[in-house]
């Protein structure tokens, strides 16, 4: 919704706004998407019971039984289907305060919604790790990641620090993070995913599961990014499956098929051929009025 207004705005507009307008509707499309709680609002208690009431009334038993077939724990799980949980986090608004408590909560679908909750600029580096620790499972650590912690100032730090663990879900959470910002950060430098193809082939060689999943996504949402980094994902990628190792071998070939591919590939060409205009706009002299 905020992209579409954004949009609009840019095409009617004869010049590049300020800084300060800039900053000014980023704020109100944060807002739009996740409105601030109320000031007077009620307790914390009363705040969680309430919160953990609209899960329990969006659940249903099938949608619980399904999570298993995903590998996702179902002991402490109501089955609520992610677009609900999204829904309820647009009425609750933005509140740290009740993100902590759903968090530690234990339930999946609670934690899921204190990510959507949580306020990124606000969550420390130390929260990152506590929350990081307790991953387990690959949906809670996907969705903190992509809807929180990709935001936070402390993302590409984190991807260079839990790249290296052993920890099975904080590792898959450096590279769910590193295919997060790709899509998220417009504006950063080729040079930041070009060190993360290096983090990729160094952790290639996990045959975990979960972990070489989420290299591989890395690997693909880098090269889809732009032509730069497309051709480097794809030298990395051919390296990889011409691994004797079977992980690596895997994430390459894998990866090596998609950003191979005719989609990929016109994708990569028409953001090149449109990158051109947006540098000659942004450029353009200013008019007086």
């Amino acid at each position: 919704m905020a992209r579409t207004a954004a949009t609009q705005a840019a095409a009617k507009a004869t010049r590049t706004p300020p800084a300060s307008k800039r900053a000014a509707s980023k704020r109100a499309a944060s807002k739009r998407e996740a409105p601030a709680a109320p000031a007077s609002s009620p307790p914390l208690a009363e705040r969680l019971a309430d919160a953990l009431a609209q899960l329990r009334a969006a659940a249903s038993a099938s949608h619980r039984d399904g999570l298993a077939r995903y590998a996702i724990p179902t002991e402490r799980a109501f089955g609520v289907p992610m677009a609900s949980i999204q829904a309820i986090a647009k009425r609750l608004g933005r509140d740290r305060e009740l993100a902590e408590a759903l968090w530690g909560s234990g339930w999946y679908e609670a934690r899921l919604l204190a990510s959507y909750l949580d306020d990124p600029a606000e969550v420390s580096a130390a929260q990152m790790d506590r929350w990081g620790r307790q991953f387990d499972n690959w949906a809670v650590c996907d969705t903190v990641c992509f809807a929180l912690f990709d935001r936070s100032p402390h993302a590409w730090r984190k991807i260079e620090q839990w790249a290296g663990r052993r920890d099975e879900y904080l590792k898959r959470a450096a590279f769910a993070l590193l295919a997060s910002k790709t899509v998220h950060e417009k504006a950063a430098p080729d040079q930041a995913f070009l060190h993360g193809l290096e983090l990729v082939e160094a952790g290639a060689g996990d045959e975990r599961n979960f972990v070489k999943k989420a290299v591989n996504w890395a690997l693909r949402s880098i090269g889809k990014r732009n032509a730069v980094l497309h051709a480097a994902a794809l030298v990395v990628a051919k390296r990889l499956a011409a691994s004797e190792e079977a992980a690596p071998r895997w994430v390459g070939k894998d990866a090596l098929r998609e950003l191979s591919s005719a989609a990929v590939i016109a994708r990569v060409a028409a953001k090149a051929a449109r990158a051109p205009a947006r540098k000659a706009v942004a450029k353009a002299p200013r008019k007086n009025k």
